[in-house]
Order: C-alpha cells, then sequence, then structure tokens
C-alpha cells in the first residue's frame, strides 16, 4: 500500500518550527513511521539537500497534491488528505489549490538558476503555470483560503530559525539577499570597460565645436596649490612695492609677505622725525615707542611665554644694557626700564657725565624706580656669560665716542662675553661695526646697514602716513598686525 504512493507530489506542514516543505515522496517506512521526499523544497526555496526524512511526530498536516498516474485524487485535494498513521489532517474551510503537474515541476526546477534569482518563489512558479500574478494568493499552500477562519497567522520564531530576515513572506520580500549575492561583483573588470582617452576626446571636441574653455584631460590639468592664508577667489594683482621713496638709500629689503621697504639716506630720515616732532610725535612719544617695541623683540628673544612664567621664577633672564650719552642711549634706557618691569634682570651701564640730555635724565628717574641695578663701570659688570647684551653705544652724529676709553672698555666686555647682541638703532658708518650684532632694530624706515649688523628688523614707531608724504614718501604700512617684522636683503 506505501508503495502506490512513491512519486507523489505532497506537501507537510510541520509547524511553526519546521515550516512547509513540498516534493516527490521517495520512500515510506510503516516500521520507523518515517517519510522521505527527494527534490524537495522548504517555505518555497530549494533545499539543498536532495532528500528529507520525517518522523510522524513531526508532522502536523500533510496534502497530496498529485499522483502519478494523473491528477489529484478524488475527495482529497478539496477536503484534506489522510496522514500516515491515521492521523486526520483535514482542515474546515479548505479550498481548491492549483498544484504543477511534472514537466511544470521541472520549470520550476530551471527557474532557480542565478539569472532568475532575484524573483520570488511564486512569481517563478506563475510564470512556469503561465498564470497572471493574480493568481498568486491561491498557489500558496500557505493561504488564509488553506486554513481554518479560527486559525490565526503563525508568528515566526526568530531565535529558531536564524532570524527574521530568512523567514519573511516570499510574496512580499522575495528571496533572502545573503542567498542571491552569491557573486561578488567585478569592479576591476568594468572599470576597464570605461575608455577614459575616448570620452574625454569626445568632450574635448563637443567644447572646441560649441566655444567653450576645454578642461583639458586629467594628465594636462596642474591644480593649483593653496596655502591656508590665500584667497582662493581672483583679486586685484597685488602690488609689493607699496613704499616710494624720492630717493633711494642704497639698499632694498622685503618682508615675510614679499613687500618691497626701500633704506633712505640718515639725511632724510632725520628730516622725517623732525616733521613728526613739529606735529606733536615728540622725543619723548618716540623714546617711549621704541623702548616697548624693542623690550617686546628682547623678551621674544629671552624665549618668550616658554621661559618667562610663574613656575620659572628661579631663572630670571639677565640682560646687559650698554648705552652712550645721547638719544640713542635714552632709547635703551627705556628698553631696559620696561624689560625690568617683566621681571628681568637689568645691568644697566653708562659712564658718567657732568652733563647730560635732559631725556637721558628723565629716563634714568623712571629707571631707578623698577629696581634694576645701574653701573658706570665696566668692571662692576659681570663676568659670566648673560642672556643677552643690548648695545645702544653708537651715535649717528658723534663718531669721536669710539676714541674713548669707556667705549673701547664696554665693546671688549661685550664682545669676550659671548652672549648675543640686539643693536637698537645703529648708525650707518663707513667704519666696521664695534660690537658684532646678531640683530639690529631700525625705527619707521630701515637705513643702509652693513653687513655686521645681523638681521635687520624694523619697528613701527608711530609716525602718521601724511607725515611721511610731507617729505616726499608714498607709504603704506609693511607691518600688518605687528609692530616689530623681520626684513631680509632684496
Amino acid at each position: 500500500m506505501a508503495a502506490d504512493w512513491l512519486g507523489s507530489l505532497v506537501s507537510i506542514n510541520c509547524g511553526e518550527t519546521l515550516g512547509v516543505y513540498q516534493g516527490k515522496v521517495s520512500s515510506v517506512d510503516q516500521g520507523s513511521q518515517t517519510i522521505s521526499l527527494r527534490q524537495p523544497f522548504h517555505n518555497g526555496m530549494k533545499c539543498p539537500v536532495p532528500e528529507v526524512t520525517f518522523s510522524a511526530m513531526d508532522i502536523k498536516e500533510l496534502k497530496i497534491l498529485e499522483i502519478p498516474g494523473g491528477g489529484a485524487p478524488a475527495g482529497q485535494t478539496d477536503s484534506g488528505s489522510t496522514a500516515h498513521n491515521g492521523r486526520s489532517t483535514k482542515g474546515p474551510g479548505s479550498a481548491p489549490m492549483a498544484v504543477p503537474r511534472k514537466g511544470e515541476l521541472r520549470a520550476q526546477e530551471e527557474l532557480l538558476s542565478p539569472q532568475q534569482c532575484s524573483k520570488s518563489y511564486g512569481d517563478r512558479h506563475l510564470e512556469a503555470l503561465g498564470l497572471a500574478k493574480g493568481f498568486r494568493r491561491r498557489h500558496n499552500s500557505w493561504s488564509s483560503s488553506s486554513r481554518g477562519n479560527n486559525q490565526t497567522t503563525p508568528k515566526k520564531n526568530g531565535m529558531k530559525n536564524g532570524g527574521g530576515l530568512k523567514n519573511k513572506d516570499d510574496e512580499c520580500f522575495g528571496d533572502p539577499l545573503e542567498e542571491i549575492l552569491d557573486t561578488d561583483f567585478d569592479f576591476e573588470g568594468n572599470l576597464a570597460l570605461f575608455d577614459k582617452a575616448a570620452v574625454f576626446s569626445e568632450i574635448e571636441t563637443s567644447e572646441k565645436r560649441s566655444g567653450a574653455r576645454s578642461r583639458g584631460t586629467p594628465s594636462e590639468r596642474t591644480p593649483a596649490r593653496y596655502r591656508h592664508d590665500e584667497n582662493i577667489l581672483e583679486a586685484e594683482p597685488i602690488v609689493y612695492r607699496q613704499i616710494m621713496v624720492p630717493q633711494s638709500g642704497g639698499k632694498e629689503y622685503c618682508t615675510d609677505a614679499g613687500l618691497v621697504v626701500p633704506s633712505i639716506s640718515y639725511e632724510l630720515h632725520k628730516k622725517l622725525l623732525c616733521v613728526a616732532e613739529r606735529h606733536g610725535l615728540t622725543l619723548e612719544r618716540r623714546l617711549e615707542m621704541a623702548g616697548v617695541c624693542s623690550s617686546q623683540m628682547a623678551l621674544t628673544l629671552l624665549g618668550g611665554p616658554n621661559r618667562l612664567t610663574p613656575k620659572n621664577v628661579h631663572q630670571r633672564p639677565t640682560v646687559a644694557l650698554l648705552c652712550g650719552p645721547h638719544v640713542q642711549g635714552a632709547q635703551g634706557i627705556s628698553c631696559g626700564r620696561h624689560l625690568a618691569n617683566h621681571e628681568v634682570h637689568v645691568i644697566l651701564f653708562l659712564p658718567n657725565f657732568v652733563k647730560m640730555l635732559e631725556s637721558i635724565t628723565n629716563e634714568l628717574m623712571l629707571f631707578s624706580k623698577t629696581g634694576g641695578k645701574q653701573v658706570s663701570s665696566v668692571k662692576d659688570l659681570p663676568d659670566s656669560p648673560v642672556d643677552l647684551v643690548i648695545n645702544c653705544l653708537d651715535c649717528h652724529e658723534n663718531a669721536f665716542l669710539q676714541d674713548q676709553a669707556w667705549y673701547r672698555a664696554a665693546v671688549d666686555w661685550a664682545n669676550q662675553n659671548r652672549a648675543p647682541v640686539l643693536s637698537i638703532d645703529p648708525p650707518v658708518s663707513t667704519r666696521e661695526q664695534a660690537v658684532d650684532a646678531k640683530w639690529s632694530l631700525c625705527l619707521g624706515l630701515p637705513l643702509p646697514l652693513a653687513e655686521s649688523a645681523g638681521r635687520v628688523y624694523l619697528c613701527d614707531i608711530g609716525i602718521p602716513r601724511h607725515i611721511f608724504q610731507e617729505v616726499g614718501i608714498n607709504y603704506h604700512s609693511p607691518f600688518g598686525c605687528k609692530f616689530s617684522i623681520p626684513l631680509h636683503s632684496a
């Protein structure tokens, strides 16, 4: 009797956990109460194994879809079927089902090829039968028509069946993605099909015909590289020579930004200061501006915030200030006062004179209130090297000071101390500088200094633009956001 059902197409419902299987009966074992299906389909998907065996304990419902000798047996397709071991599987309200024939079942297997993987099981089965998609609900053995009216939609157990993605309804979502994408996409092969040279050549030809500007091929294009402080928008061309003087001093400098700063002669520099003093920029104001700018530069040379901190009070820097009895010496004393106010140990050398300039006397009175040390003899200067030497011994007009004993002694001490030297407002001299300076600070506009002056810096002492124009100088400030800037030989 069991051999009569071999080759029949059946549908086995194993409950919510195992799902629904369809296939041809390959064997029925009455002793062990098992039934085997070949070419099985699980929930509409072809199983990876050729044969599946079920125990009678796992079968909830069994339907005979096709008998090898012909159509479905009478009374079994409409009203249900009888399961093995006498277990009744008749369900109330069962509806007629559309079942595939033998030839149609082969067409189903062919539709499972990789070219048809993107279609759901229902769509492939309907195409094999030649039916419209509207008939899809009648085909599914799990449709509402095959269950009783009091049955509810079975809940999916995602933990036991490998997650909700594998149990999605084929009617809505089709096949799982992980079973469809078996092969990786060949990016290199598809990229090789794109002929970039031909495409760019076609674009170039079309642009030439239409008169548009050619962009060039990628190999011909050279993208511009901009710094972080450059503007990528097109603007007016930059004029680097913004300062014009009536008579060149014989040397030109340039700033870090590329602006040209010409030097001027001492006569024009003296005339500029006289006009500024007539308009209210007095000597006292100039001394204060020169002292502030030179002290800021000296503090930077001493280490700036890395050294002058509250945690570093035990290592206060020491500065030796060498001044002469002239305006340049008064500028140096003003610089020493500001340095002493910033907790710098300042030693001021100034020789004794019977009569001194009023500006020097006023600066010395202010310096004495800072706690700085003043000496008049070179012997009182420290024997050990100091952190910085500020040279204000030279004068623009009186060159005979270099022949005096105190001057020569101070120069010898500075050259032997091995400390770096900063010269403030050094003069233009045909003779070689007595003290080799590492830095030189000029006021307003630079003078044509010799190479022994070291690196040249320029500070702003507050001369207005129209005062420059009165002496014939077309002036635009090169300082930007700073009061002291470095200059380079052009």
